[in-house]
């Protein structure tokens, strides 16, 4: 049983901040629109750990690039925690983590009367919903009612919860970010379950859209990671285009690096998948590999992700060839890194990807890619890669024969993917955009109150 489950407080849980080193600084706000001065900086993920997707892949490295520009940078996330850098301070927001529960249902406890925010979230998941993002966010506005004059301003990573306007009408400055809207993974979902069950119970799942749609319309400014978030946003959210702001994502290439004392083999090819969800395609990739198998029946697909029970297992089945895709789950970043630099070709099949870390960071690695053009995928590859239609075996068949029977063209590939990540990707630059968008909110939000005051 979870930690959490077996506390007998009666009253909500104080978030746990461990002890960071800190100046003093009792500096107006006003100050922080000025370029060459620290910003006090929170930024709040739900759920925060990498292992549960981008969200958290990106809460470590915009937060470690803050404060490597010398800004106080302080994470308020429910669990799964973050792994973050040492000048960075986690501020601990517990939930009931009922995902981590074996038995959620039964997890009921009498201290939870007492506390409509944790009974709320029990019954939502007890009912097949998923309220993370409102309860994180209720419990983060009543924890930074206490602690308002410690930050400058709030950059919320995909939250979009009802929080977000309590604290921004108390007088933080908020800025959001989209990485994609989460009405494609719904339309996605939806689509590729088999039943009416499966498909009411996604719907269900997904009713937290309605909040984040409503809040997403009243944030301003908004960041999104790629001009086709952008363009998404603006159609499936009705967000206004001119609060966005485009910051492209970063990929840690001093990780994901070329290694050349691994040999790179000539029958390997690496899915850059991440999770066996529709979302990411691999369905597709399967189907292409079945057919490439009957003419190259020593070639090899090395998943790097965990295969579910589900539409993916059920595809192996079918075409027999179960035991021939590995599946690689648990592995550290060195690993992954180790992975890309031993494969033939890494393959992104996404059907969607609001931005796409790991085909970035095979790109990093110096692996020659093939990606679809499904969302983003196109901006991150550029013309360092081959592009194919998404959702489309045959093709990705065609594109795959195509680099494994090419050499030349796998070296050239490898080499414009690490010369692009390290002309256009790097985490610094991110996060002096997003310094310069924090410190014009934080202008427009003083001008605003002065203008009430008047």
């Amino acid at each position: 049983m979870s930690q959490v489950l077996e506390r007998n407080a009666a009253a909500e849980p104080k978030p746990e901040a461990p002890a960071v080193a800190r100046p003093a600084s009792d500096t107006p706000r006003l100050a922080a629109i000025h370029g060459d001065h620290p910003l006090r900086i929170l930024l709040p993920s739900y759920r925060s750990n990498p292992t549960t997707g981008g969200q958290g892949v990106y809460m470590r490295h915009i937060a470690k690039a803050l404060a490597e520009l010398g800004h106080q940078v302080d994470v308020i996330s429910g669990p799964p925690y973050p792994e973050l850098d040492p000048r960075v301070k986690l501020i601990k927001l517990p939930s009931l983590d009922l995902y981590a529960n074996p038995h959620p249902i039964r997890s009921i406890r009498p201290w939870m009367f007492a506390s409509p925010i944790d009974l709320f979230e029990w019954w939502s998941h007890a009912t097949g919903g998923f309220s993370e993002p409102y309860t994180f966010g209720e419990r983060m506005a009543r924890y930074v009612r206490g602690t308002l004059d410690d930050y400058d301003v709030c950059h919320d990573n995909q939250t979009l919860c009802w929080g977000l306007l309590k604290m921004r009408d108390m007088g933080m400055p908020v800025v959001g970010t989209i990485h994609h809207p989460i009405t494609m993974d719904r339309r996605i979902d939806i689509d590729h379950a088999r039943t009416l069950k499966l498909k009411l119970l996604k719907k269900r799942w997904y009713s937290f859209l309605n909040m984040q749609i409503k809040v997403a319309r009243q944030l301003d400014p908004l960041i999104v990671v790629s001009e086709s978030t952008r363009r998404d946003v603006v159609r499936e959210f009705g967000v206004d285009v001119s609060k966005t702001r485009l910051v492209l994502h970063g990929i840690d290439h001093i990780q994901f690096r070329p290694m050349p004392h691994i040999k790179r083999r000539d029958d390997l090819i690496v899915a850059c998948a991440s999770a066996d969800v529709p979302l990411k395609g691999l369905i597709y990739l399967i189907r292409a590999y079945a057919e490439l198998l009957k003419t190259r029946p020593n070639l090899k697909l090395r998943v790097i992700g965990k295969l579910r029970e589900g539409n993916t297992s059920y595809e192996l089945r079918q075409l027999g060839i179960m035991d021939k895709v590995e599946f690689v789950s648990g592995v550290t970043d060195e690993e992954i890194t180790e992975l890309y630099n031993e494969a033939t070709i890494a393959v992104s099949p996404s059907v969607y990807e609001g931005f796409g870390f790991p085909c970035g960071e095979a790109m990093s690695c110096g692996t020659p890619v093939i990606a679809t053009n499904g969302g983003s995928l196109p901006e991150v590859v550029g013309d360092a890669g081959l592009v194919v239609q998404h959702s489309n075996p045959p093709a990705l068949a065609e594109a795959i024969a195509k680099m494994l029977d090419n050499p030349q063209m796998r070296e050239a590939y490898g080499r414009a993917g690490r010369e692009r990540i390290l002309a256009e990707f790097k985490w610094e630059r991110a996060a002096r955009q997003c310094a310069d968008i924090y410190r014009q909110t934080i202008e427009n939000a003083d001008n605003r109150l002065e203008r009430a005051r008047a």
